[in-house]
């Protein structure tokens, strides 16, 4: 499973390494770029409009609730509409899932957020003598993210039923045993 936010290559790139892989995009940013067309006075409404398309149960019913949606805002956004139907066979694999799994794909923001702390940590210190004292400053930056531990425990406990419903899903390219 692949969630990415349109960067271009990285689809083909991945694929073509991991054959089985599942490209989804990330529906918080396809949600946030619709923004960028609308009015401020419009975010709520097409927010609103946009989710029955993004919660929908199947596929069928995600393209129903679209063009519902491309119907009542498409002549004010065509933009809008248009970034949507170039998404949409990176988003309907989302579809397809389980809601339990669907609440962890949806978004890349909890990566990204790794990422700028990692970032901010190597920045601060600027160059480093070896490898060895790269990697001490990553392993710092992410004990720092939850340094009593206690994130952990609630992390668990939030996986529990992901890591399920990926084990029915991924039939055979997940074992739990060892994670």
């Amino acid at each position: 499973m692949l969630v990415c936010d349109g960067l271009k290559g990285l689809p083909d790139a991945v694929t073509t390494v991991w054959s089985k892989t599942i490209v989804q995009t990330c529906v918080v940013h396809l949600l946030r770029n619709s923004f960028k067309y609308a009015a401020r006075q419009d975010y709520e409404k097409i927010a609103r409009a946009l989710k029955p398309v993004y919660t929908a149960a199947t596929e069928d019913a995600a393209t129903e609730r679209f063009m519902e949606f491309a119907e009542l805002w498409g002549k004010k956004y065509p933009a809008i509409v248009k970034l949507w139907s170039d998404a949409w066979t990176e988003f309907v694999p989302f579809l397809a899932f389980d809601v339990e799994i669907r609440k962890v794909i949806c978004s890349t923001n909890a990566i990204e957020s790794v990422n700028a702390r990692i970032r901010k940590a190597v920045r601060a210190r600027g160059h480093f003598p070896n490898e060895t004292a790269a990697l001490k400053c990553v392993y710092m930056a992410l004990m720092s993210l939850d340094p009593t531990g206690a994130g952990r425990r609630r992390w668990t406990m939030r996986w529990k039923a992901p890591l399920n419903a990926f084990q029915i899903a991924f039939e055979g390219r997940l074992d739990p045993a060892n994670h």
